[in-house]
């Protein structure tokens, strides 16, 4: 793919200002100016959680990319597309918003630290929310960049579900893993959820089997081109899993995060998948 990476789907759990400032939330705000800055087109997207203040931060709807529902366990629920602009990057960041899913001021937890019940579906709603916007936007990205948990079925959809659409049938997808790996399990039937189109139940056997977060992120793996580890405390068994499935791996390297050298790391990485 060498020279050929122009487009980049950033598909992110955290961006700062939007979310407060960690190593994930970091490179989710850097890493796309810093790919725009080395020429390249990018679009980026996260959830619009309901603790981001939409006044302060300047978010407004786009009519022309909402509209349409998605359903997930025999439930109709629309899609509204957000968007706000990063001016001192020259970025746009497009949010996935649905009342049911991310109204309530928590992300993940609930005031009392216990893990939302229905995350499954919220990561279901987040991938095919993306998975649609970007082929109303008309906009075909070379690599799909994930980053955080909540991405980790993007990779499945966009090779099974999207696999023959144009938009995406060029697609690499890139996985980063970081320690967010949820230690809660996700209900039974997150499997037969996340069914749609070419992606049935079978082509996840290792959720069907045991729906929790180290077994989500292995079907990222599964379905991924290439891994970025993201952090140090990534759990052992993901790092083994990518190798056994010979992907390129791009290790972890604290200093180049540090003084933004990583963007250039990543950039290379991009073209050689």
């Amino acid at each position: 793919m060498a020279d050929c990476a122009q487009k980049i789907l950033f598909v992110n759990s955290e961006i700062f200002p939007y979310l407060p400032e960690t190593e994930m939330s970091t490179v989710g705000r850097q890493l796309p100016q810093g790919i725009q800055e080395r020429k390249k087109e990018i679009r980026s997207f996260m959830p619009r959680y309901g603790c981001i203040n939409e006044r302060k931060n300047q978010l407004h709807e786009v009519i022309r990319l909402s509209g349409m529902n998605i359903i997930i366990g025999g439930v109709d629920r629309p899609l509204v597309i957000k968007v706000a602009s990063i001016s001192s990057a020259r970025i746009q960041v497009y949010f996935i918003d649905n009342d049911d899913y991310f109204r309530r001021k928590q992300v993940f937890t609930d005031a009392a630290g216990h893990f939302f019940a229905d995350n499954d579906e919220r990561a279901i709603f987040f991938a095919r929310g993306v998975m649609e916007t970007v082929k109303k936007l008309r906009w075909a990205p070379d690599v799909v960049h994930c980053q955080g948990w909540i991405s980790q079925l993007v990779p499945a959809y966009l090779k099974k579900a999207y696999k023959d659409d144009p938009i995406f049938s060029s697609s690499k997808v890139v996985v980063s893993l970081y320690d967010d790996t949820p230690a809660e399990s996700f209900p039974a039937d997150f499997a037969r959820k996340a069914q749609f189109g070419g992606l049935g139940e079978e082509d996840l056997p290792l959720l069907a089997q045991q729906p929790n977060g180290i077994n989500l992120a292995e079907t990222a793996i599964s379905y991924a081109d290439g891994i970025i580890l993201g952090a140090e405390g990534i759990a052992p068994e993901l790092t083994g899993f990518a190798r056994k499935k010979g992907l390129p791996i791009l290790p972890y390297d604290a200093a180049a995060v540090a003084d933004g050298s990583y963007i250039d790391r990543y950039n290379e990485f991009y073209e050689q998948i």
